[in-house]
């Protein structure tokens, strides 16, 4: 069988890849999944990527898969670990860690100031992937990313560092690495003026850089050898496709709840009447992941957030049995109750975190509104992906929980009854955010089928 493209998604413990055909013609169709074991750890990513090929074949009934093209996202070996550094932590630091959460990064470290000896120990002890230096608006403070620069050169990291501060020191911190021998790149300033963020240009560098660099990782060396389009981290793969979809569908979020982490991803601009009230700029695209929000790896802290004699009372369960053979994917009725309120708890403290919200302040002429953080009120859609709110079998209670979740009004977030539901039912979301580099309209279409919207 001959199938136009593949799309690999290589994580952590398992590879995926996902199949299209007609993505060149005006009816572009997922026609079905393989998976396999990640092989990153023994040393090879091509035998998992062909462990889900063989897979594929058996999900198709057919002997032979030929493709045209393979494309691919990954989160595999701890997925895109950057750290951030900048000259103030609300304003350069926070625009530099909007650019790499945005651009699917782990944010291991993030500094604000000159970094001391004891901040490049760290630096070197995280081992990161890629380093985003900036630091003053354009034509302001310079010492400090200059000083930067050259703790960073002297440190004896071959560590991959894209500049995105003050323009005026291009030309000096260029000649600072290349004389360190460190793989440099230049990007706008990401806090060029007071309270205006541009982050999109460090976004897109990220992903070239991570691209270039990934077929370097231990174990990734022969991706080349199948994956011949874009390779892009999955977070990042997200929101991409997130943002091709709010060009036809208008502002909306997308939600992950995963076995590790919960990751929400908004494209907005907010609304002018909230703007007139907000004490910091805020991205048009942003991502927060909560790593302390996760069905399996960290569902001992959701129970503690919720409280152990609770949850039994509630679900009507004996959490002692149930947490002796828990298992990432439910199989028991108690495991299902258990992963389902888990699932709910962290959906509302993620978009809890992930929205700004309404604060009153006093002054001498009285109290006055404020608001802080991201404004998410001119959404449209809540739109869920990953494992738990495509498969768990209620989805859509948790879901409208998480979407009316709004009752005090205090939360720049729509209130209840506002936000309409769609969910990623063929979980691809993540392979069309990357095949979407390339064919755009193909992506959309194949999105819109897999969110039940065709023909809207």
């Amino acid at each position: 069988m001959f199938i136009d493209i593949l799309v690999a998604e290589i994580g952590s413990t398992t590879t995926l890849v996902n199949a299209f055909k007609g993505i060149r013609s005006c009816s572009p169709r997922f026609i079905g999944q393989g998976q396999a074991p990640t092989s990153v750890l023994e040393g090879d990513v091509r035998i998992g990527l062909s462990g889900a090929v063989e897979d594929l074949k058996k999900n198709l009934k057919t002997d032979a898969v030929e493709y045209g093209e393979m494309f691919a996202t990954s989160s595999a070996a701890g997925g895109l670990r950057m750290t951030v550094h900048g000259l103030v932590y609300d304003m350069t630091v926070r625009a530099a860690q909007a650019a790499a959460l945005g651009a699917g990064a782990i944010i291991k470290h993030a500094t604000a100031g000159k970094l001391s000896e004891f901040d490049i120990e760290d630096i070197e002890a995280i081992k990161p992937n890629l380093i985003l230096l900036a630091g003053g608006t354009d034509y302001g403070e310079r010492e400090t990313a200059i000083h930067n620069a050259r703790m960073l050169a002297s440190s004896g990291m071959k560590t991959p560092v894209i500049y995105g501060g003050n323009i005026q020191n291009h030309r000096l911190i260029e000649k600072i690495f290349t004389e360190a021998g460190i793989p440099f790149y230049i990007t706008e300033n990401v806090y060029p003026k007071l309270d205006l963020l541009n982050i999109e240009p460090a976004r897109r560098i990220i992903h070239s850089v991570f691209e270039e660099h990934i077929v370097k990782a231990a174990g990734m060396e022969h991706i080349r050898d199948m994956v011949t389009g874009s390779i892009i981290p999955t977070p990042g793969a997200v929101m991409e496709a997130a943002q091709l979809l709010q060009k036809e569908l208008g502002d909306l979020a997308v939600i992950d709840i995963g076995g590790a982490t919960t990751d929400v991803h908004s494209v907005t601009p907010g609304s002018d009447e909230v703007a007139v009230l907000q004490t910091s700029p805020e991205p048009f695209a942003k991502r927060t992941v909560e790593g302390d929000l996760g069905l399996y790896v960290n569902a001992k802290n959701l129970i503690d957030m919720i409280g152990s004699d609770k949850l039994e009372a509630e679900l009507g369960i004996d959490m002692s049995a149930v947490m002796a053979d828990y298992k990432p994917i439910p199989e028991t009725e108690a495991q299902f109750k258990l992963t389902e309120r888990l699932c709910l708890e962290a959906g509302l403290t993620a978009v809890e975190r992930h929205a700004g919200a309404f604060r009153y302040i006093y002054t001498p002429r009285g109290r006055q509104t404020i608001a802080e953080g991201k404004d998410l009120t001119t959404l449209k859609y809540l739109i869920g992906t990953g494992g738990a709110l495509t498969r768990l079998p209620h989805r859509e209670e948790i879901s409208r929980k998480i979407a009316d979740s709004n009752k005090n009004g205090m939360l720049l977030y729509p209130k209840p009854g506002r936000l309409k539901l769609l969910f990623d039912n063929h979980y691809i979301m993540a392979s069309l955010g990357v095949l979407g580099k390339t064919y755009p309209e193909a992506a959309l279409d194949l999105m819109k089928q897999s969110l039940g919207i065709k023909g809207e």
